[in-house]
């Protein structure tokens, strides 16, 4: 049999090179994968760097924006920051209350209410709401209709209504109507006391007066607070400071005696009116101390309604205007003769009715003579030809100098507002023109203020001292304890008690035996001095007709003490006189000044005298 052929038997051969491929390849993806994961690996380490970098950068660059907050700008935002949530508030104070000597209320801070009208929101016609509201507010029914229909909202009807009266309007109930609350002063005596007190304006700034004068007493000291507030911007009064709208009890008060200065003013009044005079006052003065007890100008203002008011009445003119005293002034030339030692109380002088001074002559008011007559009848009489006489034996130098010292072209020292210089010539014109001591000696080429004539009377009533006329005592509490005084200048000695003395009984024989005789009042002494003087022009010379009439007392004559003084301008008719315009005025106030002062009658002390 035949042998088929042989498979031909292929043994599989792998190449060593093949094998070291195969090998080789394996290790090459081993390779490449452990070279990618070491290049992960080195990426992710890159980018771990990079972060920790930026981290690292970003808490750095927080770390210095935190400290430029924190230290470099921490106060200024920490001050920004309070601002934000504190405010800063300055309460209203309201002005403390001025009274009398007495208490008695004379200004006061009280709330009153601005009163408007929405017409839009009413729900009654305009003629029903004006016919409820006009009885309230004093008003015309068809007027307040009128104004309702003009505007649609924001109508003022009154802009100060106490509270009393919106209590009223209130309880009406009727809408549209709303009422704003606000402090305002107010004078319960109305035009009383409104030439010492003053007024307040919209401002609350005095304007005159006291009110004017003394703003700073009257004012109570405010501090500005600042107040925590909420997130929406209301006040939180929890983190209020304690006490902080706690204000004092103090008030100002007054020298005057309200019940005083009423009677005063009623008889200067009815005296004004009789002899249809321009205008006038009257001044008490308690001559120990200065104190002004009444101080009364005519015609006057309401404060409450100063906006009516004539704004030439602000200014007091006893402080404020000057004028020529006249006779008024002759005791003071009787008293700085006397001190001179010129002249002896019981002389005598030789009234012949005129004498020639230079190139004038001069002559009595009444262009009568009197013959010989004693100082005390000079001053009866009203002499002038005795004034003069009596001066002229007093060096013209001296008697300048005693002017001066008594105050004359100065003002006076005085807590009264607008006060003005008296006017005096020059001493090189007063000695060197003869007529200058003449006409002085008689009260007329000179002028000073209604108050500087009280001043110097005070000086002849108190024994010689020129006191300071005021009329604030301090600020009281609730309880009449004083707590601020006002500093006053040392009374100044003038005259030896021994002269006043006796100046004051030779003017007690005016009022008993002269011309004052219509001041006299049984049982007390009284001492005074009429005048009737011409008025000067201010365009100088005098205003043909026009006089200026005058009293002043002085008692009692046996310890005296107060000084009434009247004074009117431009009285009308031939009798009008300083004996029978202003005499009267004095007599009515020393009346209700007895009671009101208890001052005993002199007659009492004469019989006690008797007695012993």
């Amino acid at each position: 049999m035949q042998k088929s052929p042989s498979r031909t038997k292929f043994t599989k051969f792998r190449n060593p090179a093949s094998k070291r491929r195969q090998k080789g390849s394996k290790g090459g993806l081993l390779g490449t994968f452990a070279s990618n994961i070491q290049d992960k690996t080195s990426s992710t380490k890159s980018r771990m760097f990079i972060v920790w970098g930026i981290l690292m950068a970003a808490g750095f660059g927080l770390g210095v924006k935190l400290y430029n907050l924190q230290i470099v700008k921490g106060p200024k935002l920490t001050e920004q920051a309070r601002n934000q949530q504190m405010v800063n508030l300055r309460p209203f104070m309201p002005r403390r209350p001025v009274v009398d000597r007495n208490s008695n209320l004379l200004a006061i801070d009280r709330p009153v209410y601005t009163l408007y009208a929405h017409p839009k929101l009413f729900d009654k016609s305009n003629e029903e709401m004006a016919g409820r509201l006009a009885p309230i507010l004093a008003k015309d029914t068809a007027e307040l209709v009128k104004t309702f229909q003009g505007k649609r909202s924001g109508i003022i009807l009154a802009p100060a209504l106490p509270e009393e009266t919106i209590d009223r309007i209130s309880s009406l109930r009727l809408n549209g109507l709303e009422w704003a609350e606000k402090y305002s002063r107010y004078y319960p005596p109305d035009d009383l006391v409104s030439d010492v007190v003053g007024y307040v304006n919209l401002d609350r700034r005095g304007q005159a007066g006291v009110e004017y004068s003394q703003e700073k007493l009257l004012e109570r000291p405010v501090q500005t607070v600042r107040l925590s507030r909420s997130g929406n911007g209301a006040l939180m009064p929890d983190h209020a400071p304690e006490g902080f709208l706690h204000f004092d009890d103090l008030r100002l008060q007054l020298t005057i005696d309200s019940r005083l200065q009423r009677i005063a003013r009623v008889a200067l009044k009815q005296q004004m009116e009789k002899f249809d005079a321009k205008r006038g006052a009257v001044i008490v003065m308690d001559a120990l101390d200065g104190s002004l007890l009444a101080l009364v100008s005519q015609p006057t203002y309401n404060p409450n309604e100063y906006a009516k008011a004539n704004i030439s009445l602000f200014k007091n003119w006893t402080v404020a205007d000057l004028y020529e005293p006249g006779s008024t002034f002759k005791p003071l030339n009787v008293a700085i003769a006397l001190e001179n030692g010129v002249i002896k109380p019981d002389d005598m002088f030789n009234d012949s009715g005129s004498i020639r001074v230079a190139n004038y002559t001069i002559k009595n008011a009444m262009n009568n003579g009197n013959g010989r007559i004693s100082i005390a009848q000079i001053l009866q009489y009203s002499s002038n030809i005795g004034m003069v006489q009596m001066i002229q034996r007093l060096k013209p130098s001296i008697y300048y100098n005693w002017l001066e010292r008594l105050g004359l072209g100065q003002k006076v020292d005085t807590d009264l507002p607008f006060e003005v210089g008296g006017r005096l010539k020059s001493q090189e014109e007063f000695i060197a023109s003869p007529i200058e001591p003449a006409t002085t000696s008689f009260g007329q080429g000179f002028s000073m203020t209604p108050l500087q004539l009280v001043q110097m009377h005070g000086a002849l009533a108190n024994g010689g001292k020129l006191v300071t006329p005021h009329v604030v005592r301090g600020l009281i509490d609730s309880k009449g304890q004083t707590h601020d005084s006002p500093t006053r200048t040392i009374p100044r000695q003038i005259f030896s008690a021994a002269t006043t003395k006796k100046v004051v009984e030779m003017m007690e024989t005016v009022v008993n035996e002269g011309s004052g005789k219509a001041s006299q009042i049984p049982g007390y002494r009284i001492a005074g001095k009429t005048g009737t003087a011409q008025k000067a022009s201010p365009n100088g010379g005098y205003i043909k007709g026009a006089r200026m009439t005058s009293f002043v007392a002085i008692l009692p004559v046996e310890s005296p003490r107060y000084v009434v003084f009247a004074l009117v301008d431009e009285p009308k008719g031939e009798s009008a006189y300083g004996s029978t315009v202003a005499a009267p005025i004095v007599k009515s106030v020393i009346e209700a000044l007895i009671p009101l002062q208890q001052i005993p009658p002199s007659k009492a002390i004469e019989e006690q005298k008797e007695v012993r």
